[in-house]
């Protein structure tokens, strides 16, 4: 190897020219392939969820200390809701009163409903434990839980892009919706009793044991507020 490093050296440019040149290429390759991998990666990382398949599972603590589990709620219906109580299409739904009438439906027939924060520390819609609890009480919301996810993991394993975005898990953990809480892409208040309720009708199908005649729809809202 010595040998060759000084053989090289000693060589005009002209006649390393065809020496370095492949070796350029092989690493502009590697370049181009790490990046296309990681791509790859990334996009799988989006598509974790999918409908028909197991929900994707995880562990965390909710904002009044208590575990919370996929598994653990297994034999019931789950909600995932993805809220930022600062984006107006949030506030929309709240300020309408549709999401905490959806929220009390789901609890009346025995799901468990789980409101999920992602924005990140400094981020549009980044809250406390304790703020979160307060926004929610004052809203007269009706969740099961309210999930912070600062780090962004639950979000992203779910490929979670819109505040509202929502979720439902069948009783057997297996996805059956994910989309869009109704079919009217706006922050208008007055927009919620025109448009197609998507969500309500796929989640009332599942608490019948019933496939929602619309399993994924195109969800609206601000983007969720990850970690950059």
């Amino acid at each position: 190897m010595l040998a060759m490093k000084s053989r090289l050296h000693s060589e005009s440019l002209r006649t390393a020219a065809p020496v370095h040149q492949p070796r350029h290429r092989l690493w502009s390759a590697l370049v181009l392939l790490t990046g296309l991998l990681g791509a790859g990666a990334a996009l799988a990382a989006v598509e974790g969820a999918k409908v028909g398949q197991p929900a994707p599972g995880f562990e965390m603590t909710d904002t009044k200390g208590q575990p919370r589990s996929l598994a653990e709620m297994k034999g019931k219906v789950v909600v995932l809701e993805w809220a930022n109580f600062e984006c107006p299409y949030t506030r929309k739904h709240y300020d309408s009163g549709n999401m905490q009438a959806l929220q009390r439906e789901a609890a009346e027939a025995g799901a468990e409903w789980l409101v999920v924060i992602s924005s990140a520390p400094g981020e549009e819609g980044h809250v406390s434990a304790e703020e979160a609890n307060r926004l929610i009480a004052e809203r007269d919301g009706a969740p099961a839980a309210v999930l912070l996810d600062e780090e962004g993991t639950l979000g992203r394993l779910y490929g979670a892009k819109t505040t509202p975005h929502m979720y439902v898990v069948d009783k057997d953990g297996v996805l059956a919706y994910m989309g869009g809480i109704d079919s009217i892409a706006s922050a208008r208040v007055e927009d919620v009793s025109a448009a197609e309720p998507w969500f309500g009708d796929a989640l009332r199908a599942v608490l019948k044991g019933e496939e929602p005649a619309r399993a994924v729809t195109r969800p609206y809202g601000c983007s969720v507020k990850y970690a950059r």
